[in-house]
């Protein structure tokens, strides 16, 4: 971070455009960015003759016009052959910029307003502020000016003034801008700490040169003196703010300029040093104690990155745009040369480098402004020292202005171990660890080698940081952090900052690690019960907390490589686990946990629980209630640790019935899950739900439907169509149908049931319905009856992913009708709405469809693995209908862009799909429907 040269003051006479200088090398020749000479030269010509001061202004623009547009190609191109240089590309704009200005000031103030015998009152110095003050310029960022006048502002001036900001305005440019005396900015500056800042990074452009000086020295000799305390304070405060509006640096859409660990802190850390030390280049933090010589050449390196990336963004878009989205994610590491390799899309080992400079920044800013927080803190109060109870720390350690710092770093150093005990220290005594203590850990962690690993007290401690403190998460987090925790663990150093490039998870993927086992130990401390009763419940009864931990931990340690994840990480567990000091029963438990820690997840979310096999193949592969438990544990865990809105009761109850479907087999045995065993009870219930009907009506009630019937359906739904048949018998209309929408808040959607005389294709044309409400179906089911009827219930949520409002549901209901009477024709009006979002094009979702006969007892269940889109789901139902495909019930898993739509099928004869050459023709089907329906969302 170096300030650029000061541009010279405005000469008395011509060329009228001003040469800038340039602060360092540029990204190529300045006479491609802005030659002054032959601009100067173009402007004579264009305003001889010219009296009119509108004309003569817009004879300018067309100039300089042409002028940024060269200097910007000049520069864009550049930068194209070297995406790497951002230094010397911020410089680049800067220069151009400059010259804009400072010839539309020349311009101003010697053609179109001239002024022959100035008096003292009538100068005006023109300074750059804020980020272009600062010599930092992306390709769209704003031009911030302050006008700086002796005393109030003369006639000459504000015409000065109006004339520049005409023409920058007219050039594009956009400009923020001010017009003071120096009093106005030591008042305004005193209560509103941007302004200071912004001032603090103020640059002589062009005009009064003697004032711009005294600005400077009255700022730093009024303003700036003796408040550095408060002005770090406000930089501190500022900065969690913006944190805590922006989220963590490990979100996977971050903001560069904006967000942790991104440019703003490297400014942050950059006002608070010159405020301070009057510093000019983040260079002079070294000989200041601030920066070891190694630290400077990281905070250098990040920074370069960073307005890389930002500058990227901004080309990429033609505007100043700091979010890093998915869609431009792939256009800038296209732009910056990263491909795909070994198994990974270039995105994503762009993203994996974003994120670890965006680590990098955030150990910096911690360091420097910890250091800096101690040198200028106040002594607290007297009374406060006397009574406030100092932490008691083990020997080797002292306490620095409330932080754990290594009292002897020699003695420190001559036992390894004490590389793990200061986070086991940190813990004990809820101290944050000193960021001196911090850097000497990760100047040292070539100590942590495979004897360190091995040793039964480095394992100790290891496994103590996660199971004796309560809170695993702080330690585990700032070690890996500062490296420790791959170093201990090197298997670990592939996922530290790596993204996944999907819409789904919402964390890099040790970040996503650490937030699982937050969750663990929230569900510990018993802060979720209401939230989670069956985890906490599973947890209050005992499960062995060592194989649950590491299980955690190493859950996605085999991401980002060819193989499967599940099955390499599990390869991995069995040498890591050991090594942590786990028995080799435990072993054996983690390294099966590890292999299968989606199979609960995935039976719950793609397949049918209602259906006897289901639970019975789960039940096979879990073996033992002991597993059972754990793996619902850790599966609720890594569900809740994907993303803040990702757990819902939709899922909680299908991760809770399945568990209790399981442990009843498992317990009691398999014979428990008959379909004739199930029907009895739900009949009986039902019996006793509606006591109010005659034993005629309840007789044909429960005898008009088949056993799927009873055994897919809650209480409340067989009442729910108990009512509407009853209705639609009694109504006499052959064409009637009944449509009822509930909110079914346990499950966080709203139920949808439909009614009607069964004909075909009646699944697709609800789905169609249901799409041009705008609805997601997450469930649905259809059954029919002995006597002519359909009764389908659909779950449904909102765009957002939560149930409908009820004031909502009766215009619903009306739209649905519409539809299904044949006056909205879904296909057709579909088109409009079933598009992809331009954020989410950027996704590579391939089309995966599976048939299964083992899966279920009675259907074939047909599994499609593609993009997610609106339309989708009418668009397969269709496609079955028009096979002659009976739809049992289908179960709908969305993981952000990705769908997965399962479907338990029949065929026209009530029987499986065995035949391998109907299975590839329906494929076939399917994957048209799917590539049309997809051709049309992208246009």
């Amino acid at each position: 971070m170096t300030l650029p040269h000061k541009a010279s003051p405005v000469p008395d006479s011509d060329p009228l455009a001003l040469a800038p200088q340039p602060g360092g090398p540029l990204i190529c020749d300045a006479s491609e960015i802005f030659d002054s000479d032959a601009i100067g030269a173009r402007l004579s010509e264009a305003l001889i003759d010219v009296s009119d001061t509108a004309a003569a202004r817009a004879a300018v623009v067309r100039v300089l016009r042409d002028a940024q547009k060269a200097g910007r190609q000049a520069i864009a191109e550049a930068f194209t052959a070297r995406p790497f240089d951002a230094r010397p590309l911020t410089r680049s704009y800067t220069y151009l910029t400059d010259g804009l200005v400072c010839t539309a000031l020349q311009v101003a103030s010697t053609r179109l307003h001239p002024l022959a015998n100035p008096t003292q009152g009538e100068k005006i110095a023109v300074m750059a502020v804020g980020g272009y003050g600062r010599g930092e310029m992306a390709p769209f960022s704003d031009v911030d000016l302050l006008f700086l006048t002796p005393y109030k502002i003369t006639a000459w001036a504000e015409s000065v003034i109006e004339s520049m900001l005409y023409m920058l305005w007219d050039l594009r440019l956009k400009v923020g801008h001010s017009s003071r005396t120096i009093r106005d900015c030591l008042r305004l500056g005193e209560d509103d700490f941007t302004i200071r800042t912004a001032m603090l990074e103020q640059r002589f452009l062009g005009g009064d040169a003697a004032l711009a000086a005294e600005l400077e020295q009255r700022l730093k000799s009024d303003l700036f003196k003796g408040s550095e305390r408060e002005f770090i304070e406000a930089k501190l405060h500022e900065r969690d703010a913006r944190h805590l509006k922006q989220g963590e640096r490990y979100m996977v859409e971050p903001n560069v300029k904006e967000g942790k660990g991104g440019l703003r802190d490297l400014q942050s850390l950059y006002w608070i040093a010159k405020y301070i030390y009057g510093v000019q280049d983040a260079a002079e933090l070294v000989p200041l104690g601030l920066f070891t010589p190694d630290e400077h050449k990281t905070f250098a390196r990040a920074e370069e990155f960073l307005w890389a990336v930002r500058s990227h963004l901004h080309l990429v878009t033609g505007r100043a745009t700091e979010q890093l989205t998915f869609d431009l994610q792939v256009e800038v590491a296209d732009r910056m040369g990263f491909e795909d390799r070994a198994g990974r899309r270039g995105v994503e080992i762009f993203m994996q480098r974003y994120f670890r400079e965006a680590t990098q920044v955030g150990d910096l800013t911690r360091i420097f402004l910890t250091k800096l927080e101690a040198a200028h803190m106040k002594n607290a109060p007297l009374l406060e020292r006397i009574f406030r109870r100092r932490p008691r720390v083990k020997p080797g350690y002292k306490v620095v202005h409330g932080r754990l710092d290594v009292a002897d770093p020699d003695r420190f150093l001559s036992d390894k171990l004490n590389l793990l005990r200061l986070f086991e220290e940190g813990l004990r005594t809820g101290m944050l660890i000193h960021p001196d203590a911090m850097r000497l850990v990760t100047a040292n962690l070539h100590l942590i080698d495979d004897d360190m690993r091995n040793d039964k007290e480095a394992r100790r401690i290891f496994l103590d940081l996660m199971l004796k403190h309560g809170n695993p998460e702080r330690a585990l987090r700032r070690m890996n952090e500062l490296g420790v925790l791959s170093a201990f663990i090197p298997e670990f150093e592939p996922i530290v900052a790596m993204m996944q490039f999907n819409m789904y998870h919402s964390y890099t993927v040790d970040e996503h690690t650490i937030q699982c086992i937050t969750n663990l130990a929230q569900i510990e401390r018993g802060e979720l019960v209401e939230e989670l009763p069956l985890a906490s419940s599973i947890l209050e009864r005992g499960v062995n907390r060592r194989v649950l931990y590491v299980a955690l931990l190493l859950h996605d340690i085999g991401k980002g490589r060819p193989e499967d994840h599940s099955i390499l990480g599990a390869r991995i567990a069995r040498t890591v686990a050991p090594r942590l000091g786990l028995n080799k029963k435990e072993c054996e438990t983690v390294e099966w946990l590890v292999r299968y820690h989606l199979l609960m997840s995935d039976m719950a979310q793609k397949r049918d629980i209602s259906d006897p096999r289901t639970v019975r193949d789960f039940a096979k592969a879990v073996k033992t209630v002991k597993r059972l438990d754990l793996l619902t544990v850790l599966t609720v865990c890594d569900i809740r640790g994907v993303g803040p809105d990702t757990w819902n009761n939709w899922k909680a109850t299908l991760l809770r019935a399945l568990h209790a479907e399981t442990k009843r087999a498992l317990e009691t045995g398999m014979e428990d899950l008959n379909r004739a065993n199930r029907g009895a009870e739900a009949k009986k219930a039902l019996r006793e739900a509606l006591a109010g009907w005659s034993k005629a009506d309840l007789k044909t009630e429960t005898a008009r439907h088949y056993d799927p019937y009873w055994q897919g359906l809650n209480l409340e739904t067989h009442v729910e169509f108990a009512e509407m048949l009853r209705v639609l018998e009694h109504g006499g209309d052959p064409g009637a149908m009944e449509i009822r929408l509930h909110p079914d808040e346990d499950r966080d959607a709203t139920r949808a049931c439909f009614a009607m005389a069964d004909h075909p294709g009646i699944f697709a044309r609800i789905a169609g319905a249901l799409a041009l409400v705008g609805a997601n179906v997450v469930d649905a089911r259809s059954y029919t009856t002995k006597d002519g009827y359909v009764t389908d219930a659909f779950w449904i949520q909102d765009s957002d992913g939560h149930p409908f409002d009820t004031a909502r549901l009766p215009r619903l209901t009306q739209m649905i009708h519409k539809t299904l009477k044949g006056e909205v024709v879904a296909r057709d009006a579909l088109k409009s709405r079933d598009k992809i979002k331009k954020r989410e094009k950027a996704f590579n979702v391939p089309t995966h469809i599976t048939f299964d006969n083992d899966g279920s007892e009675i259907y074939t269940i047909i599994e499609v693995d593609t993009r997610d889109r609106p339309g989708l789901l009418y668009d397969l139902a269709r496609t079955l209908a028009a096979a002659n495909v009976y739809v049992a019930n289908a179960v709908i898993a969305t993981y952000g862009e990705q769908v997965v739509d399962t479907f338990y099928v029949k065929d026209m004869f009530g029987l499986k799909y065995h035949s391998e050459s109907k299975q590839r023709t329906l494929e076939a089907k399917l994957r048209k429907a799917i590539a049309e329906g997809a051709e049309r969302a992208a246009s």
